[in-house]
């Protein structure tokens, strides 16, 4: 028999924490023997592992606490399950180390190839760095936040950028960056990409996000901050086709 200060030594654990087990119920506390003391015996210590162990992997004491009255099959499967949550914990922390390893890279989220071709596409058709970047930006964020909806406005970019028409008006929005927020190219471009948006989609809006998420007037808000220009003609977009 030994003390609460020796099994706590033995187990690796606080006396502390011993103590939050009776107090929680988790571990029974003995009785004091003539000296005052409290002893424990094979069964503590065996007991005080089993839920360390349990508790080092996250598990909840109340549910711990629970699995004391268990069937020796309902505690296997209790420990199975356990270990499900343990082996999703583990892939979640490896996808977030990656994450973290790309961030001191300067990557922020990898894209898919197909992406990743289409910008390089982009510079070969004229389209300047400062619009390639950005456009790497907005996708690393659509893909990272509405992983189900990016790909389908995705394929309608790229299918819009490959029409040599459509893809004139892309270079016009990308070139009139440095002008001036009053110069009347701006108008016109307005009228032609309001003109070839309800031409491509009709009344009905091009399937978008979810009308809750706040990520398209983000990504919209981020783009017109850069220019002037861009902001004054996203205001006579939205003018012309009434939204």
């Amino acid at each position: 028999m030994i003390t609460i200060g020796q099994l706590a030594k033995y187990i690796g654990v606080s006396t502390k924490t011993i103590r939050v087990y009776h107090d929680k119920g988790l571990l029974p506390e003995p009785d004091r023997d003539a000296s005052g003391y409290r002893r424990y015996g094979a069964g503590d210590a065996i007991d005080l592992i089993k839920i360390r162990t349990l508790a080092e992997a996250g598990v909840p004491l109340a549910r711990i606490r629970d699995l004391r009255s268990a069937t020796d099959m309902e505690f296997q499967q209790a420990l199975g399950e356990i270990d499900d949550e343990l082996t999703a914990r583990i892939r979640g922390l490896r996808a977030t180390r990656g994450r973290l390893r790309r961030l001191a890279t300067g990557q922020l989220a990898p894209l898919p190839a197909e992406v990743g071709a289409h910008l390089e596409r982009l510079a070969g058709w004229g389209f300047t760095p400062r619009w390639v970047d950005l456009q790497r930006d907005l996708w690393i964020l659509l893909f990272a936040t509405h992983p189900d909806r990016a790909f389908t406005l995705f394929h309608d970019q790229a299918e819009t950028t490959a029409d040599p028409a459509l893809r004139r008006l892309y270079l016009d929005y990308d070139h009139a960056y440095d002008l001036d927020a009053d110069d009347p190219r701006i108008d016109d471009l307005a009228r032609r990409i309001a003109g070839a948006t309800r031409e491509r989609y009709g009344p009905d809006p091009l399937p978008g996000l979810d009308a809750a998420s706040e990520i398209p007037a983000l990504i919209q808000g981020s783009v017109n901050a850069s220019s002037p220009a861009w902001q004054r003609l996203d205001a006579l977009i939205r003018a012309h086709l009434g939204v």
